[in-house]
């Protein structure tokens, strides 16, 4: 369900990602020995749905390829070309959820699970998201705010990233199973 179709659902609760609270980080072995992390600078999100009313609910995210963040501007300029993302055809990354697996998240700690679909240049793969609830709370301006963190690991091949160098030792320059992480706070929109 698009975020569009969202809006006609009277009565549901939407929330937006609050960027400056939130990062979307990876990490994935190099020389099959020493972890190189990074993230994405660039994402949007948008939560539907509530802890009362779980059937409604539902989660879009858009993430910018050009934001890509390693701390290493060679790197980052290796990751964003044709040999990995092709951020010049493919600018965005995309998640939408299509459902949750678990009980609603009511208390700090809940686990569930967000099934997916994750387009990264032109595929489209199911993967499963596992979730933990964080909070909810008010904030200092009267917002409300809901806290979760989420962690995956995804084999960057099934989307066509597949460049690497054999070692001459044995192995391969860049992993091939890339951890996800994300720390995500949203803010339900009123109104």
């Amino acid at each position: 369900m698009t975020t569009a179709a969202t809006a006609d659902l009277a009565g549901t609760t939407t929330w937006q990602l609050d960027t400056a609270h939130s990062s979307l980080e990876f990490s994935v072995k190099h020389m099959m020995m020493t972890t190189v992390r990074g993230r994405f600078k660039n994402v949007q999100a948008t939560l539907r749905g509530d802890r009362d009313h779980p059937e409604q609910a539902g989660v879009d995210v858009t993430i910018e390829v050009a934001s890509i963040d390693t701390g290493v501007a060679d790197r980052d300029a290796h990751l964003k070309s044709a040999d990995f993302f092709d951020a010049e055809h493919y600018p965005q990354i995309t998640f939408h959820g299509t459902r949750i697996e678990g009980d609603a998240p009511k208390a700090e700690g809940d686990r569930f699970r967000v099934h997916g679909d994750l387009k990264i240049r032109d595929s489209v793969i199911d993967v499963v998201l596992d979730c933990e609830y964080e909070g909810r709370g008010q904030d200092p301006w009267g917002k409300t705010r809901a806290g979760f963190s989420f962690k995956t690991e995804l084999d960057r091949r099934e989307w066509g990233l597949k460049w690497n160098q054999a070692l001459e030792a044995g192995g391969v320059l860049v992993a091939n199973k890339v951890r996800v992480e994300g720390e995500l706070q949203f803010v339900r929109q009123d109104g």
